[in-house]
């Protein structure tokens, strides 16, 4: 039986998942998701090999591949010799897909102002700490328990 915490965990996912599709719909944009995912993943995790880059992106890695030359085609990514095995790269992301990447960012946030337009300050005040409370849980660098 689901406990309160788990229903709650549940509703904020589906919830920020529902968040995001409407702000990519209403920009209008048909960029596919998986680049501004992988971008976000390779901002926040760093220099990754294609295989954990595909797993933390949760695709295949050959659709990884494909994304991955695409992404470096338009230079928003690039691939570097690893140094723990000199067969391998490693795709790490460029200043023009970081700069991209922000770009989007800040247009899904315009995009949905008018939508919440209407919160109180009190409203306003707890998202920003529903905001903080998710950036420590959801930390690269904090472990699962």
């Amino acid at each position: 039986m689901p406990t309160e915490r788990s229903r709650l965990l549940e509703d904020l996912i589906v919830s920020a998942h529902r968040l995001t599709r409407v702000a990519a719909q209403l920009t209008g944009s048909t960029t596919p998701a998986a680049v501004w995912r992988t971008l976000s993943i390779l901002t926040t995790d760093g220099s990754l090999r294609v295989g954990d880059l595909a797993r933390a992106s949760r695709v295949t890695q050959p659709t990884m591949t494909k994304l991955v030359q695409h992404l470096a085609e338009e230079e928003l990514v690039y691939r570097i010799a690893d140094v723990d095995d000199s067969r391998a790269w490693l795709i790490a992301i460029t200043p023009k897909g970081t700069t991209a990447l922000e770009n989007w960012r800040r247009e899904l946030a315009e995009a949905l102002s008018p939508v919440f337009a209407d919160l109180t300050d009190d409203e306003s005040t707890i998202l920003e700490k529903a905001v903080a409370i998710l950036q420590v849980h959801t930390s690269t660098t904090r472990k699962a328990a």
